[in-house]
């Protein structure tokens, strides 16, 4: 942080040209900073670049405050998220719980206070005995932060591993809606494209290939297993509303998956094609991506299903396409 006095010389003088001298940098550099509140005149953020400064005035630059500030609009979006948390089914061994669009499962590595798993704590303190960390609380899986829908939630020890072997087998049915880029023509489908991650650490997908051609000769697809059934509930002009059922649980699947296939889940941030525009997507703010029905089997070996029905957001969303 830096802090520049006015001195007589430079009385009367826009910011944005005594900055652009401080800070040896374009105008129009120096204007973009100033709207992206980088600065300010005696600890007031300016009302315009061109404003006239003072003798004695005191201009603080902050090149972190922009930083510092979206980290607590992220924060505060977080905590507010909270309060949209419901409990669905409560009983001796588990938990079915909605968790909405915006709220991180369980904290990263960056700590984050408001999360699923903390408020879970907060509720049923007992949980932190419960599974392989204290961070994911009687945790078997997990939602994306911006999608919603069902988690089950194990109460003791017993729960969560007859969950976790329940997942391994893949007896656990999860169904999702989602809403895609583009018209699919086939009425239902299925993707097993791998899935593996990429260097900078996104995951990725791609179609098999023909190893029978040889342009593919020595190429060689890495990556996990992955398993998506699709069925498509309804068509637009550009986009399908599909009932998705993933059998395997790899990171980002449908996002993945979905991309590989060439039709994008609407509001993706990460994986989306270029070309595509991405407007309304811009305007949902949040993936169209819901978790709306869960099956698993209790420690008697009863079939236990739930389903969830989606946000009035995105049926207001869906409403408005053609």
């Amino acid at each position: 942080m830096k802090i520049f006095k006015v001195g007589k010389k430079d009385d009367g003088e826009r910011l944005d040209i005594f900055l652009s001298k401080k800070i040896k940098k374009s105008r129009s550099k120096i204007q973009k900073m100033i709207e992206n509140e980088i600065f300010f005149i005696n600890n007031i953020p300016p009302s315009k670049s061109g404003e006239k400064i003072k003798t004695g005035d005191r201009i603080r630059y902050d090149e972190n405050f922009r930083e510092k500030k979206e980290k607590k609009e992220i924060l505060d979006e977080s905590k507010e998220k909270l309060d949209e948390i419901s409990i669905i089914h409560d009983e001796k061994d588990f938990l079915v719980v909605y968790k909405p669009s915006g709220l991180l499962v369980h904290p990263t590595e960056a700590e984050e206070p408001y999360t699923l798993s903390n408020w879970l704590i907060s509720k049923y303190p007992k949980l932190k005995e419960v599974g392989e960390s204290p961070k994911r609380p009687g945790i078997v899986h997990r939602l994306d932060k911006d999608a919603s829908g069902l988690l089950v939630v194990a109460k003791n020890q017993k729960m969560f591993d007859s969950l976790k072997e329940q997942f391994k087998k893949r007896r656990v049915e999860k169904k999702y809606i989602v809403l895609v880029h583009g018209v699919i023509e086939a009425d239902s489908g299925k993707i097993d494209f791998l899935i593996g991650r990429t260097d900078k650490g996104m995951m990725a997908s791609r179609p098999k290939l023909d190893k029978t051609k040889l342009k593919n000769v020595g190429l060689e697809q890495k990556g996990k297993k992955a398993l998506t059934f699709f069925k498509v509930l309804k068509r637009f002009s550009r986009y399908s509303l599909l009932e998705v059922e993933i059998k395997t649980g790899r990171t980002h699947q449908i996002r993945v998956h979905m991309k590989a296939y060439g039709h994008p889940v609407v509001g993706d941030k990460l994986y989306y094609n270029k070309k595509i525009k991405l407007e309304k997507d811009r305007k949902l703010g949040r993936l169209f991506l819901h978790a709306s029905d869960l099956c698993f089997y209790d420690l008697k070996g009863t079939k236990q299903c739930f389903h969830c029905e989606m946000s009035k957001k995105l049926e207001l969303f869906l409403s408005k396409l053609n």
